[in-house]
């Protein structure tokens, strides 16, 4: 086993530098965008980091074990799919493709090749939840029934305009941005879903992809989770709330802006 494992960032934007700054002192060895001046900016801040503009090399590179793919949506999937098949592991930020296909394609290769793949669904660790589990597992809550979550913010100006409003970069809009963290979440509390509803709409923003999304999922057992995710909110939101026969669980904001 490695003890000392080297990571590449792939992706230097907010995320990528947040990711950097969790890591080991001395483990990043490549900083990677296809914005030098971006790879550049945040790899003078690790010693021993280099920044690139091409992903030539790093696959090659034995003291690299570790890939980061902090991405626009479109290009996570190859990126992740390059590293498997140079037997890197991977960390790809959500939703880790615009295409379930593109996932179980990684999926394959990941297993031929022996390389571990994580999705970054980061709400799992919040500190709220691991609360939360915490306190599922002492209380006597009864059977589980229900889940009701709500998520959203407001935008910007100009929000419309962004990457994450064109479709091909995207793959889509509210519902695969902040609408996969609640389909995780419910992952935790629902079995494979055997009913999925809903609706995806564009009610404000001027853009060709959801602003706003409304999701019914159901497991074989008839346990529902009901999530709702926006753009279009005053103030950001977060509430989750999980219902069980002789309890009730209530995570209400993230931090932040998020209260």
């Amino acid at each position: 086993m490695v003890q000392n494992l080297g990571f590449a960032i792939f992706g230097c934007g907010l995320i990528g530098n947040r990711r950097a700054a969790s890591l080991p002192a001395g483990s990043l060895r490549y900083a990677c965008d296809v914005d030098l001046v971006k790879a550049t900016a945040l790899a003078t801040r690790y010693p021993g980091c280099r920044a690139i503009d091409t992903s030539e090399g790093v696959w090659s590179d034995p003291s690299v074990h570790v890939i980061i793919v902090s991405a626009a949506n479109l290009a996570l999937a190859p990126l992740a799919l390059a590293a498997v098949r140079a037997g890197k592991h991977v960390l790809v930020e959500k939703p880790g493709a615009i295409s379930s296909a593109h996932l179980k394609r990684i999926a394959a290769v990941a297993k031929e090749t022996g390389a571990k793949v994580r999705l970054g669904y980061n709400h799992r660790f919040h500190p709220a939840f691991l609360k939360l589990r915490e306190l599922q597992a002492s209380e006597e809550t009864g059977d589980f029934m229900f889940l009701r979550a709500r998520y959203g913010h407001g935008g910007r100006i100009g929000y419309d305009r962004e990457w994450r409003a064109d479709p091909e970069l995207s793959g889509g809009g509210e519902l695969i941005d902040q609408g996969v963290h609640l389909i995780d979440l419910a992952s935790l509390w629902l079995s494979d879903f055997a009913r999925v509803e809903g609706h995806a709409a564009t009610y404000f923003w001027d853009m060709p992809v959801d602003d706003n999304a409304f999701v019914s999922l159901r497991d074989t057992k008839g346990r529902t989770a009901w999530l709702q995710v926006s753009c279009t909110e005053w103030k950001n939101l977060f509430s989750f709330e999980l219902y069980f026969q002789r309890a009730k669980f209530h995570v209400e904001g993230l931090g932040g802006s998020y209260g």
